[in-house]
């Protein structure tokens, strides 16, 4: 597992680890049931305080992605399959709607590059 944070980076270091852990997970480039480095080792590891690394592995467990056993640690859980099913059901989705609303492929990719650039969380 391979991380890094750029601090000269817009992106919150919370953001930029949950983001590329995210993507390893989903590459799977770690593996289901891989153990994930405790909160204070990463901190220590990335040079970022533990709450960063506390918020960005709170995220993954929420989008299941990965799995907290307590004091046995988080794990990659078995979310990145699904998460793959559920993003491209979404692309379907989303697809069909714009399609229906008259816009060309290049509007409504360009509408979800901007809204994925801006950072907004979708869920607003």
């Amino acid at each position: 597992m391979t991380l890094s944070v750029d601090t000269a980076s817009k992106v919150p270091p919370f953001e930029q680890v949950r983001g590329e852990l995210a993507r390893q997970i989903n590459d799977g480039e770690l593996a289901v049931g891989t153990k994930l480095p405790t909160v204070r080792r990463l901190a220590a590891d990335l040079g970022v305080a533990p709450n960063t690394i506390a918020r960005a592995y709170r995220e993954l467990e929420e989008a299941g992605l990965i799995e907290t056993r307590g004091r046995a640690g988080s794990f990659v859980g078995a979310g990145g399959d699904e998460s793959r099913s559920r993003a491209r059901q979404a692309a379907a989705d989303y697809a069909e709607t714009a399609h229906r609303l008259g816009l060309s492929a290049g509007e409504a990719l360009a509408i979800v590059s901007a809204v994925l650039d801006s950072g907004d969380d979708a869920k607003t």
